[in-house]
């Protein structure tokens, strides 16, 4: 935080976006990013090399829910993991993989011969997620589509990305750690730090403890997860903490 604060121009703020910018909700489709982030966020913009939201959301989902992201300064967004990037007005991605389509045509089956209610799929575009947050029994739920959807990952050359109340079926060969490695390679970055608040984003802590650079990670907290918290140097209170603390850093760098 102190290589941060003394030199803010070759600082890289890396964010998640789900439960860390914005509230987790019941349908995704409704996520909205806290209210005070986007302003806050072109406070830090102004002063810091770059914020780079990176999200397994399509970057111009992260958008459409964060209004006002698009007028932060120098903002990049890396949507898919990594996969998909946003930065000045255009997304520049490659072809989506064919076995997303395929596996998302045979989930209605799949659910429909394990008996589960209230399970909802959500089209990613490059990924495919089977949420259970508005089932009867999301844990239950959860456990019952684990091998499952194990299987028909591997059969449409797809991983799983677990999250919270989620699995989510997605092209292998990029995840956050790997996706904001190459993007402090790029940048040259002097220090970074990344706030998250799920399992996917413990690789991006990962990355952030093997670049080399001083470096601080933050959990968005939350009952549901508590991976991060185990493992990062600040946790803050879900995304109105994460905010708060963004502000604080913000004013600092204004300070005389």
């Amino acid at each position: 935080m102190e290589a941060i604060l003394s030199d803010p121009a070759g600082a890289v703020i890396g964010l998640d976006f789900d439960g860390t910018l914005s509230p987790i909700v019941p349908d995704p489709a409704k996520a909205v990013i806290h209210p005070k982030a986007p302003e806050v966020l072109a406070d830090l913009g102004a002063h810091v090399l770059a914020v780079a939201i990176v999200t397994g959301r399509p970057a111009a989902t992260a958008l459409e829910l964060g209004p006002g992201l698009a007028d932060v300064p120098g903002l990049v967004v890396l949507g898919h993991y990594g996969f998909e990037r946003w930065e000045g007005g255009r997304i520049s991605a490659p072809p989506p993989p064919p076995g997303v389509p395929r596996a998302e045509a045979e989930l209605p089956l799949l659910l429909d011969s394990l008996g589960l209610d209230g399970v909802a799929i959500e089209d990613k575009g490059r990924a495919v997620a089977v949420h259970t947050r508005r089932s009867p029994d999301p844990e239950g739920a959860l456990a019952k589509l684990r091998e499952p959807l194990a299987e028909l990952a591997e059969k449409h050359d797809l991983v799983i990305e677990p999250g919270r109340m989620v699995l989510e079926l997605r092209p292998p060969g990029m995840d956050k750690g790997h996706a904001l490695s190459l993007f402090l390679a790029e940048r040259a970055a002097r220090s970074v730090m990344f706030a998250g608040d799920d399992l996917g984003d413990l690789a991006a802590f990962d990355a952030v403890r093997d670049s080399g650079l001083p470096g601080v990670t933050v959990c968005s907290g939350s009952a549901e997860v508590t991976a991060l918290a185990e493992r990062a140097d600040i946790v803050v209170d879900g995304p109105e903490g994460v905010v708060a603390l963004l502000a604080e850093l913000a004013t600092a760098f204004t300070r005389p």
